[in-house]
């Protein structure tokens, strides 16, 4: 049609997790949904069908009747009790109808909102299952802002779907009976509604296809930014640096560009659906007066009684309407099941933590990285370059390097949140990936430079574990190891203090190097094979940073332990240190040993150590050196 102008295409990227189900397809999964979730539900949707088409359609017949009735006391017969008791008889079955429509809607509407929540709960279990890396790529991002979308509310997605099912039912039921009547008059009249509703139907669905790819994909990239946007403008800790740093309007100005692409789309919609109101009241008018004009023929040349003129009009209205709505729900089922196959299609992408050989048992686990280079997706530049390095068990390894150098990536590959672009990673001769990714995680106790604190008690902020699978006591014992045993002291609720405002109002924040410790507690509680600091202690000067690590290291005994940071607090206790730069492993060694080599490692010593005279014990300053170094 011609009456919209296209741009021109972009070329569009091909999704390879997309899937089209259809619409059957995704109507069996709802109701697998409704059997899984809440088997009531069908007996109601049945119910609901059944009395609102049958309060469409009593009225008709009564009309027709009390008319008929009328005509027959006109000839003579003066009795009018038949025609109350049929009223009051009529009027008490329409309130039986009302009743039961009016409760089997209520139950299906809480139903299918209760069913939405149970699918919104396995998609956010289905988002916690998935690989670390997928939760950085873009494109996951925006299937997951599908996903959600799916699940958003009362008639999109999922929900709306179940309100268009039911919505068919209770058609189909109307238009059964409709044709059950009108085909005592004249199928033809069915004939000529049924095609001008047709043609109603496809222009929707015209409009419906343009809408969708102009509006719900068109703006998913869109919807991502936003709620990134309103998160910042209303996190909490987002508000210093927004405040001290005058960004209010600059914030405000980016959330206006944003809302400015989203009503861009909204007016196109807008005038998609205008179009298709002005073409759908042409039609109704025109099918309208075939309607009138055919059943004021048959009253005028036909006989046909003002009783049967009554019941075939309001059977035809009805028909109409119904014949209407149940193309207009195929419509609304086949576009909320455009939206469902996005949730179906994220909740059918593989995850693979549940795969993999077990684990095995060991009393000692080495891990060799056999020529191990890594790319993040589309980036062209390897983040680690030909790594050959074997952990033994026990060891304790500190990995050192400038902001870049790619220890974190290190550490990532080694925990497998990513596996490696080239080579492989073993342990105890066995490539990584050959295990179970969950298992494999139990190996490990780490501690992050951005420490993630939980609205939960402190206590389950160390054991990262339900209440009841929490032993307080030796949380709390870790906490003091890890150096908050003031901080727990000065707390009225101890251990059981809330942790940030968002659940309770009496819950604390902690300070940026408490979160550190509160991370060390929780390697600590863990009691894994494993001990892995991803410069946790940053928001610690380097002195308080090395007694923490010195301190942490006698309690790790004879774990493994790998040390990373930039500076250099941790290597004089470490067995051996790996340094690291622009992406490749430059030195291996004991301290002594790089000292000696008076390569990368000792130059970036040196620069370090003139900053810490102050205690040259840590740093192994020569006396005579310390007027140099003080400048």
């Amino acid at each position: 049609m011609a009456i919209f102008t296209q741009s021109e295409k972009k070329e569009e990227k091909v999704d390879e997790y997309h899937k089209e189900y259809g619409v059957i397809s995704n109507c069996k999964f709802i109701i697998s949904k409704f059997v899984k979730y809440r088997k009531s539900l069908i007996f109601f949707m049945l119910t609901a069908a059944v009395a609102g088409a049958s309060m469409s359609y009593i009225w008709s017949f009564i009309g027709k009747l009390v008319i008929d009735m009328i005509e027959r006391q006109a000839s003579g017969n003066g009795d009018i009790k038949p025609l109350l008791y049929l009223v009051l008889g009529t009027t008490a079955v329409e309130l039986f109808l009302m009743w039961l429509n009016t409760v089997s809607t209520m139950k299906t509407g809480v139903g299918f909102t209760y069913v939405r929540l149970m699918i919104i709960k396995e998609r956010i279990a289905k988002a916690l299952s998935m690989e670390y890396e997928t939760l950085e790529n873009p494109e996951m991002l925006d299937r997951l802002q599908k996903a959600k979308r799916a699940t958003a509310g009362d008639w999109q997605g999922v929900q709306g779907m179940m309100n268009n099912m039911q919505n068919m039912l209770l058609q189909f039921v109307s238009v059964v009976t409709a044709v059950s009547i009108m085909t005592t008059f004249n199928p033809w009249i069915i004939l000529v509604i049924a095609v001008l509703s047709f043609i109603q139907f496809r222009f929707f669905e015209y409009i419906r296809k343009k809408d969708k790819i102009e509006m719900w994909d068109a703006m998913m990239p869109h919807w991502r930014k936003l709620e990134y946007m309103e998160n910042v403008t209303t996190d909490f800790s987002y508000a210093k640096d927004i405040r001290l740093f005058g960004m209010k309007k600059y914030l405000a100005e980016k959330q206006i560009e944003v809302y400015d692409e989203e009503l861009r789309h909204w007016e196109k919609s807008r005038q998609y659906w205008i179009y298709n109101s002005m073409f759908s009241h042409g039609v109704s008018l025109v099918r309208q007066l075939i309607i009138m004009g055919w059943l004021v023929y048959s009253v005028v040349y036909e006989d046909l009684s003002i009783g049967n003129f009554t019941l075939y009009s309001a059977s035809a209205a009805a028909f109409s309407g119904a014949i209407t709505q149940i193309l207009t729900a195929l419509s609304g089922l086949r576009e909320r099941s455009s939206h469902t196959d996005d949730y179906r299609s994220f909740m059918d992408i593989p995850t693979d933590t549940s795969e993999g050989k077990p684990v095995p048992k060991a009393d000692k686990y080495v891990f060799e990285f056999d020529n191990v280079s890594f790319r993040y997706t589309n980036q062209e530049k390897f983040a680690l370059k030909n790594v050959n390095l074997t952990l033994d068990a026990g060891e304790k390894l500190a990995v050192v390097g400038l902001n870049g150098a790619g220890k974190s990536t290190f550490i990532k590959l080694l925990l497998r949140l990513y596996d490696v672009t080239e080579g492989r990673i073993l342990m105890n001769g066995t490539d990584i990936r050959e295990f179970n990714r969950e298992e494999y995680y139990n190996l490990f106790a780490p501690a992050f430079q951005d420490v993630m604190v939980f609205a939960f008690p402190m206590s389950e902020n160390v054991s990262m574990k339900e209440p009841f699978n929490t032993d307080k006591t030796e949380a709390e014992k870790m906490l003091r190891n890890a150096g908050l045993g003031e901080k727990l002291d000065s707390l009225e609720k101890g251990i059981d203090t809330e942790l940030l405002k968002i659940l309770y109002d009496d819950g604390i924040d902690l300070s940026g190097g408490e979160k550190q410790k509160l991370a060390l507690a929780r390697a600590l509680y863990k009691k894994a094979d494993i001990i892995v600091l991803d410069e946790p202690t940053a928001a610690l000067d380097a002195l308080a940073e090395y007694r923490l690590y010195q301190s942490f290291n006698d309690l790790v005994g004879k774990q493994t332990a790998v040390y990373i940071s930039h500076r250099l607090s941790s290597t004089r206790f470490c067995d051996r240190v790996a340094m690291f730069k622009d992406g490749e492993m430059v030195e291996i060694g004991t301290h002594d040993e790089l000292m000696a080599n008076d390569g990368a490692y000792a130059e970036m010593f040196r620069v370090q150590a003139q900053y810490y005279v102050e205690d040259k014990d840590i740093f192994d300053i020569p006396e005579d050196e310390e007027v140099t170094a003080n400048g």
